[in-house]
């Protein structure tokens, strides 16, 4: 088969021919039909990220059509079509990943290729009301913005929630979730294009964070908020508790801004926060986020399709 191959952070991607897998017991090859671009291949690709490993083919998400299984598979599997969980092996606590917990693409090769080898229970129905580009668009950043609203902040219908850095995958997927739950929900972002764009997705307003005022403003459109979703940190982060009513939720699961800056903790205790903490999805939550997107036809938003070769297709969201 063919594959997009990076051999080392400081050459280019390469579109090479490559060994098809073999299927160890409990295994599939899936066909990829369409591959999601993910900010995490990005900086597998410039090689600032944990746990690197040369050559690799990249690619967490991916949407195909089963075409072997290995031993112990039940071959009704053949020939479906398929959505593929790029978590496997999370552990025995639903609160907390284990050691053995690993994400296509790094350490195991990923979807930007002909063909991946996937673990049978990384396998879900495709929904069938989108087409292969969107079903490949929404495992990595989806569950993990579904754990963060669902599982960690518990939202529920009427909740405002702020989405912070509303721009890239999971802070689209977050609106999205929240919009079809029922809340109310608010953005930031760096640009008034994308804010806008949120607006048409759903959102009730949006405030550009490089504003001096941006934190105040907020709290004059919003009234403050229940849960606030964050996914980088930095030095804003500190704004976060006076914006959140008392019991309010902040969940954040990324670091692109900086470190967590000082906070007043007398906010946090008098006012019954909570500060958590996420990371991807079980196979509950990934489930739990595919029945969600059914019942309200939920349709990921991509903002370019381009060609990886011909008749093969990565996303970026």
């Amino acid at each position: 088969m063919k594959a997009n191959v990076l051999e080392a952070p400081d050459k280019p991607i390469t579109w090479k021919e490559v060994e098809t897998p073999m299927l160890a017991p409990g295994e599939v090859l899936v066909k990829i039909k369409a591959a999601g671009l993910n900010r995490r291949d990005y900086w597998i690709a410039i090689g600032k990220y944990a746990g690197l490993k040369y050559p690799v083919i990249l690619g967490s998400d991916g949407a195909g059509i089963v075409t072997e299984v290995g031993e112990g598979v039940d071959t009704a599997w053949l020939n479906k079509e398929v959505v593929i969980h790029p978590g496997s092996n999370w552990g025995d606590d639903d609160n907390f990943q284990g050691k053995d917990f690993k994400i296509l693409g790094l350490p195991d090769d990923g979807t930007f290729a002909e063909y991946v080898k996937v673990a049978v229970g990384q396998l879900y129905d495709k929904p069938a009301y989108l087409n292969w580009e969107q079903a490949a668009a929404f495992p990595l950043a989806g569950v993990t913005a579904y754990r963060a609203l669902f599982v960690k902040a518990k939202i529920k219908k009427g909740d405002t929630v702020l989405i912070s850095g509303v721009g890239g995958g999971t802070g689209a997927f977050a609106l999205q979730w929240a919009v079809a739950a029922g809340c109310r929900v608010f953005v930031t972002s760096g640009t008034g294009e994308k804010i806008e764009l949120a607006r048409q997705l759903g959102a009730l307003a949006g405030v550009n964070y490089k504003a001096q005022d941006w934190a105040e403003e907020l709290l004059h459109l919003s009234g403050g908020f229940d849960v606030i979703i964050d996914s980088a940190l930095g030095e804003g982060f500190a704004k976060f508790p006076d914006l959140c009513k008392p019991g309010g939720r902040i969940v954040f699961f990324g670091g692109t801004a900086g470190d967590m800056p000082a906070i007043n903790g007398r906010k946090i205790f008098w006012k019954q926060l909570q500060i958590l903490g996420t990371t991807m999805g079980t196979a509950a939550d990934f489930k739990a986020m595919l029945n969600f997107m059914g019942d309200n036809q939920v349709i990921p938003v991509i903002d370019e399709v381009f060609p990886c070769r011909p008749q093969r297709r990565l996303l970026k969201r």
